[in-house]
């Protein structure tokens, strides 16, 4: 059993930078791959990034390339998304999963945190 809490969310303008963490608790935290959801208002959840138990290898939606990057540190069992330039289309929850085997687009995911709400302001 893994349990996974998000923190960083916020209120930021357009154009400013946000980062969250989620810190993991329970089995090893370094034998999974790590990622981030979003889910805005009325829209289904969407995969955004993801990073390989070792951090060698992450993948992400093609909207947030550039701005966005998904980093570990498994000394700590914490995953980060720093994310730039943010943009309103970026408002959502942004939810931390963990899966056991590693995907491109995460399709399969044993573990969800609840999540924390980022609001990007025009």
């Amino acid at each position: 059993q893994v349990q996974l809490v998000e923190s960083g969310g916020g209120l930021v303008q357009a154009g400013g930078s946000l980062r969250l963490s989620c810190a993991a608790s329970g089995r090893a935290f370094s034998e999974y791959a790590m990622g981030w959801f979003r889910q805005a208002p009325g829209k289904e959840r969407e995969f955004v990034a993801t990073i390989t138990w070792s951090g060698a290898t992450t993948d992400y939606r093609d909207s947030v390339k550039g701005r966005f990057t998904i980093s570990r540190d498994n000394t700590k069992n914490t995953v980060y998304l720093q994310m730039n330039n943010l943009k309103p289309e970026d408002t959502a929850v942004y939810y931390c999963a963990a899966a056991r085997q590693y995907r491109s687009t995460m399709s399969i995911v044993n573990y969800w945190g609840k999540g924390t709400l980022v609001t990007v302001s025009s």
